[in-house]
């Protein structure tokens, strides 16, 4: 993890940060940097968020998941 943060310009407690989910929001510049050290296109990072949780309705979205649907 140390090679990977210094390779994209951030510090390992930022690194650690946003794999653990402390950091909600990082910024985009901080994601792309990241993901050219890993070897990611933007697009596979993208996938990834977006991608239905396993068991998940894939017509509601992540917004509405905790929510029930109406009877």
């Amino acid at each position: 993890m140390l090679h990977t943060a210094l390779a994209a310009g951030v510090s390992p407690e930022t690194l650690r940060k946003i794999e653990s989910g402390r950091v909600a929001t990082p910024a985009f510049p901080t994601i792309a940097a990241i993901a050219e050290v890993l070897g990611l296109s933007l697009d596979a990072v993208w996938a990834e968020i977006n991608r239905p949780e396993s068991g998940a309705d894939p017509a509601r979205s992540k917004d509405d998941a905790r929510e029930p649907l109406a009877s």
